[in-house]
C-alpha cells in the first residue's frame, strides 16, 4: 500500500487494514491457482510476477471500508469490516486483470512485463493464451464459491465489456481517422469498466446504498480512463526500465492513442501527411527504436498533443475526486483521493 501512494497520517488505520487484507488476497489468489501439474505451476509462478500495485484489489478493499461508512453502520476497526467475500472478490478482479495482461502481451507481441520476460516470450503464444484462459476460469470458480451472486454477474458483465472493447480496438487498428469519441468508447470498455466494477463491488459487499455504489462506480470509471490515458503517454514517452514493460507498442501495432488522435485532428494538412508517412514507416519496421518512431514522439511532444492528453487525464482525475464528495468523509475516502493523484505521476 505504501508503494502505491503517499498515505495521509489520518488514513493510517485504513491503510494498515488494506495492507493486511492485500496479504490475504495474495494467499487466496495463490491457493486458487495452485495445481499438481509442475509445468502449469511453473507458468503460474511466473505470471504471479505480473502483480504490480494491485490497483483493482486495493479499490475493492478501500471502497469496502468507505462503503461501510456510507451504509451508516456502527463504527468498527477497519480490519473487521473486510470480509472473506471482499478478499475473494478482490482476488477475482486481479485474476481477470492479469488474464487480460497475458492476452494483451500476445496481441502486442510484447517481450517485457514487470521488468521480466512475458509468458509469450518464454513459452510462446499458445501457452500464453491458454494461461490467460486458466486465469479467467480460476476467477469464476473462486467467485462462484464466494457466495456472492451479484458479484459473479458484475464480474462476468465487466469481463464481456473488456473483451468487446479490445475487439473494437482491434477493428480500428491502423485507422488514422479514429476520432476521440471512439477512442474513449474503447478506453471506457477495455480499461475503465473493470476498475469501476471493483470499486462498486467493494462498496456493495459492505452494504452501501445504491447512491453510494453509483458514486464509487463513477469514481472507478473516471480513474480508469485517466489511468489508460497515462498508460498511452508512458508508451509514447516513458522509459522501459522505469515503466517496467515494453514501450512503443501502441505505435508498432497501429493503435491510435489520444496524443496521435489530437495531432491528426488539429494539425495542418502538410503536417498530417508527414505524420501519416512516419507512422507507415514505423509500422513497417515494427520496432519502437526505429528513427521514424523517435520522430513521431518528438513531433507529438513539440505540438500540444501530449500536453492535451495530460490535461484530459487530469480532468478525469478531478471528475473521479468529485464523485467521492458524495460519500461520507473517512480515512478510506482520503486514500482513494490520494490514489487518484498518484495515477498522474506513475511511471515517471
Amino acid at each position: 500500500m505504501q508503494s502505491l501512494i503517499d498515505i495521509p497520517p489520518e488514513s493510517a488505520a485504513a491503510a494498515e487494514a488494506v495492507g493486511e487484507a492485500l496479504g490475504r488476497v495474495q494467499r487466496v489468489f495463490d491457493d486458487e491457482l495452485s495445481t499438481d501439474l509442475p509445468p502449469v505451476m511453473d507458468l503460474v509462478r511466473h505470471v504471479e510476477r505480473y502483480r504490480g500495485k494491485m490497483l483493482r484489489p486495493t479499490l475493492v478493499l478501500l471502497c469496502g471500508l468507505a462503503g461501510h461508512e456510507s451504509a451508516g453502520l456502527q463504527v468498527q476497526p477497519p480490519g473487521s469490516i473486510l470480509s472473506d467475500a471482499h478478499i475473494a472478490v478482490a482476488a477475482v478482479c486481479e485474476m481477470v486483470h492479469m488474464a487480460t495482461l497475458v492476452h494483451d502481451d500476445v496481441l502486442d507481441e510484447a517481450d517485457t512485463r514487470r521488468r521480466g520476460a512475458t509468458v509469450n516470450r518464454l513459452r510462446g503464444n499458445e501457452a500464453a493464451v491458454i494461461l490467460g484462459d486458466y486465469l479467467i476460469a480460476a476467477a469464476y470458480h473462486l467467485c462462484s464459491r464466494a457466495g456472492t451472486p451479484r458479484a459473479c454477474v458484475a464480474v462476468g458483465r465487466a469481463s464481456k465489456t473488456v473483451c468487446a472493447g479490445e475487439l473494437l480496438q482491434l477493428h480500428h487498428r491502423d485507422d488514422s481517422s479514429l476520432d476521440e469519441d471512439t477512442y474513449f468508447e474503447i478506453v471506457d470498455r477495455k480499461t475503465a469498466s473493470l476498475i469501476a466494477t471493483a470499486a462498486e463491488l467493494g462498496a456493495d459487499l459492505s452494504g452501501a446504498p445504491e447512491a453510494a455504489r453509483s458514486a464509487f462506480s463513477a469514481f472507478g470509471r473516471s480513474l480508469g480512463i485517466a489511468f489508460q490515458i497515462q498508460d498511452d503517454l508512458l508508451d509514447l514517452t516513458g522509459d522501459e526500465e522505469v515503466v517496467g514493460k515494453s514501450v512503443g507498442k501502441d505505435l508498432e501495432k497501429g493503435k491510435m492513442t489520444l496524443p496521435m488522435i489530437r495531432y491528426l485532428s488539429t494539425e495542418r494538412p502538410a503536417a498530417r501527411g508527414e505524420m501519416l508517412s512516419l507512422i507507415e514507416r514505423a509500422c513497417d519496421e515494427r520496432a519502437p527504436s526505429h528513427p521514424a518512431a523517435a520522430q513521431i514522439a518528438s513531433l507529438l511532444i513539440s505540438s500540444d498533443a501530449v500536453s492535451y492528453a495530460r490535461e484530459r487525464a487530469e480532468s478525469y482525475i478531478a471528475r473521479a475526486k468529485q464523485s467521492l464528495l458524495t460519500v461520507p468523509e473517512s480515512g478510506a475516502r482520503r486514500l482513494l483521493a490520494a490514489m487518484s493523484d498518484a495515477v498522474l505521476t506513475r511511471g515517471y
